[in-house]
């Protein structure tokens, strides 16, 4: 049974997770870029300030939270290379039609793992349950076609005692 549905959902699934992780490490570094960078931190402090209902508390809470986005963008690109090596076994697993069913699995997992709702993980999702749910429709082994015989014609295949 050909696989191509699967396999092209899995290999878009793989191009996708790529270009998150980009974007997640891009965001990031930003992030790191602008936390780390003093004259940058003081222009916002400088901002924040000018506001009267800003106290110091809240500028510092302002900063703890970009430092904290920060650090989940990390875990984030962690879960999207967890994702991407599932999708990749999944794909190598479904290749050839060795095994859909772990192959299903493991690209519901990659699904999971890409996000529980994205474009990505929809798609790893419907390679997934179509590999669970798609039979493989082969001939029984002792079916016998009634139109073919092996006796030749005019033989009524009855034998004498």
């Amino acid at each position: 049974m050909s696989r191509t549905a699967e396999r092209v959902l899995g290999i878009i699934g793989i191009v996708f997770t790529v270009i998150s992780i980009f974007g997640a490490v891009f965001g990031a570094v930003i992030f790191r870029m602008f936390t780390t960078n003093a004259d940058f931190r003081q222009e916002i402090e400088m901002e924040l300030y000018s506001d009267p209902a800003m106290t110091p508390a809240d500028i510092d809470m302002f900063f703890n939270m970009f430092d904290a986005f920060g650090g989940f963008l990390w875990f984030v690109v962690v879960f999207f290379l967890i994702s991407l090596v599932l999708n990749i076994f999944g794909l190598v697993k479904i290749w050839n039609n060795k095994n859909p069913k772990l192959a299903g699995i493991l690209f519901i997992i990659a699904g999971l793992t890409a996000g529980i709702v994205s474009l990505t993980s929809i798609l790893l999702y419907v390679a997934g349950i179509m590999c669970l749910t798609r039979k493989e429709t082969l001939p029984p082994r002792d079916y016998q076609d009634p139109l073919v015989t092996d006796t030749p014609p005019g033989d009524d295949g009855m034998r004498p005692l």
